[in-house]
């Protein structure tokens, strides 16, 4: 395990409402950009029209795409925003729950808002970065760096 302090001051906090029909990754990749954010963390609840989750397989170094097309509720959305490559970055995981009460989860690759989605979004003032791991094939916060 590695660990850094990244900073003990204050932080900024911010709520981010989704409307029906925005794509989340992309609307808050923009939001990330527009506002120089470098090291947050997310959590979100909410209800999509449509998903698509991923499972990262191992032996392929890639994820392995889960549909999710129908309405359902966010039952948990988790992330965060750092950089790469001098750029945000986010990363989130996510657990959906379908009508039946059965739940769905995984790495978000892209969902859309139907009717809403409310983030809480807490901004760092510490800097994490990532750096591409070959063992992976994923790039991940690297604590050296940042």
């Amino acid at each position: 395990m590695h660990t850094k302090l990244l900073d003990d001051s204050s932080e900024k906090t911010h709520v981010l409402i989704f409307e029906t029909g925005e794509e989340v990754l992309s609307t808050l990749q923009r939001f990330a950009k527009d506002n120089g954010l470098a090291a947050s963390r997310f959590t979100a609840i909410g209800a999509f029209s449509s998903a698509t989750l991923g499972y990262f397989d191992w032996e392929q170094k890639d994820y392995e795409k889960i549909a999710i097309n129908e309405q359902v509720e966010v039952l948990s959305l988790l992330g965060d925003i750092s950089l790469e490559d001098g750029e945000p970055k986010v990363h989130a995981h996510v657990v959906v729950g379908k009508r039946d009460g059965s739940a769905h989860g995984g790495h978000l690759l892209q969902a859309y808002v139907r009717p809403t989605l409310e983030i809480i979004l807490t901004e760092s003032p510490g800097y994490l970065k990532r750096s591409f791991d070959p063992n992976s094939g994923l790039t991940l916060i690297d604590v050296e760096k940042s």
